[in-house]
């Protein structure tokens, strides 16, 4: 059960990594430290078939989100603009350019 346990530790803390831009040296120390109480608790508490279902969970979760976000990136390039760059981006698609604004707060 050992080994599970470290096994799954070390498959959440590669998913953390993956999902992190951050070099290591960098990151929130925090988060793996409560990662490793959680599993030092849960390795005492004995509850070796639920501990087992919800680490599955976890990284399945984890490996989705990070692939949601990298489909999101690349299917939809305009997801991190404000609106009004979005909306100068959607006419430059079409072969349009919007017309400057006239910006009345200088006056």
């Amino acid at each position: 059960m050992v080994a599970y346990h470290t096994h799954a530790y070390r498959n959440v803390l590669r998913e953390v990594a993956k999902a992190n831009a951050k070099p290591r040296s960098a990151r929130n120390k925090d988060i793996a430290l409560n990662f490793r109480a959680f599993f030092v608790e849960s390795g005492r508490s004995g509850d070796a078939p639920t501990f087992q279902r919800d680490m599955q969970n976890v990284l399945t979760f984890m490996r989705s989100q990070r692939e949601y976000k990298a489909l999101l990136e690349r299917y939809n390039p305009l997801i991190d603009l404000t609106g009004e760059e979005r909306i100068e981006a959607t006419a430059r698609r079409v072969g349009l350019n919007m017309p400057k604004m006239p910006d009345f707060q200088d006056k």
